[in-house]
């Protein structure tokens, strides 16, 4: 294990069509039991797999420092944060400590609460990777139901079809389907960042995750990005991730716990949906923010912080402001 950051190693190219080195990337917040099983999985992959792991830890309150210090591997490094980065300050951190230390020719991202199943990496290192910048891997439950909230996505602005679909069948319409998940490897628009590859080569390109979202969207405003670009996307379902998610209150999945994610869920998802839908984006809001009040319904009891965060989420989201503290959505979240 290392503290540390090491010293540069030289890039070597892979194969072609090979994956080539490839450097997995976590980041953890307070969910120690989770990351145990995480790591093992990791760990457990051969050198030849998996040269190395980093872990981003995220100024956790309980023990997941002093726990990951016990570990010895030569392949494990720790960024240890003195305060919460979020999820999005975490991916950014570590993209870019793995790429400008480690220079791997592909970095895997997911969260403490991810991992990949038995055998995804040497799937992933016999697929043909010629024409992929980027890869999602398919991400199921533990019980094998399909990982909803990690489905890729195609953009309905890109494509008419979709596009209509969308209209119809809302959410399914531009989200892949059981049937992708059986069948072959296809280009998709958008991913999350539980099982996303990423090439060395788009990074260079494309540069990093905005680490000031701090949770929510980054994942997709990134891909997205990459898309737009001119990157490519594969869905790849023969490389499979399981995820032991819980985003919701277990009371009520329809209700924001704690209650401060309303800001950053609604503001970077206008900020995704302003991306995505270009000129569209003004008409689709019309739609968009009845919506979102009707959910308010569900936070009883709360609901004047709950307005107060979704109206400030709406305002920074239109204009793209990216530069309020933790601490202080944590206020206004509070009533402070």
């Amino acid at each position: 294990m290392t503290k540390h950051p090491p010293q540069s190693t030289a890039h070597r190219d892979p194969a072609p069509g090979g994956a080539g080195r490839l450097v997995a990337l976590v980041v953890s917040y307070n969910r120690l039991d989770k990351l145990r099983e995480t790591l093992a999985r990791l760990l457990a992959s051969p050198v030849s797999e998996l040269s190395g792991v980093v872990v981003v830890e995220n100024a956790s309150t309980d023990g997941t420092q002093a726990w990951l210090e016990t570990l010895n591997d030569p392949r494990l490094h720790l960024l240890c944060q003195t305060q919460n980065l979020g999820g999005a300050g975490g991916f950014e951190l570590g993209l870019r400590w793995v790429h400008d230390r480690l220079a791997p020719d592909w970095i895997v991202v997911m969260d403490d609460d991810a991992r990949p199943m038995p055998g995804a990496f040497a799937q992933f290192h016999q697929m043909d990777l010629t024409h992929w910048d980027a890869v999602a891997a398919a991400v199921y439950y533990p019980d094998g139901r399909i990982c909803t909230m990690n489905t890729p996505s195609l953009n309905p602005f890109f494509h008419a079809q979709t596009f209509w679909q969308t209209l119809g069948k809302g959410r399914a319409g531009f989200h892949l389907t059981q049937a992708d998940y059986a069948g072959a490897p296809r280009q998709v628009d958008v991913s999350s960042f539980v099982g996303l590859f990423v090439s060395r080569g788009a990074i260079m390109r494309n540069g990093f995750p905005d680490g000031r979202l701090f949770v929510y969207a980054e994942d997709g405003l990134y891909t997205l990005g990459l898309t737009r670009a001119g990157e490519k996307i594969g869905f790849l379902p023969a490389v499979q991730f399981e995820h032991d998610c819980s985003t919701f209150a277990a009371h009520d999945s329809k209700r924001f716990q704690p209650l401060w994610k309303i800001y950053y869920y609604h503001r970077n998802l206008l900020m995704l949906y302003r991306d995505a839908a270009g000129p569209w984006f003004w008409p689709a809001l019309l739609l968009i923010l009845p919506k979102w009040a009707a959910k308010l319904a569900h936070h009883s009891g709360e609901r004047r912080a709950a307005w107060r965060l979704l109206s400030l989420a709406v305002l920074h989201g239109i204009a793209r402001r990216t530069e309020i503290r933790h601490s202080e959505v944590i206020a206004r979240a509070e009533g402070k």
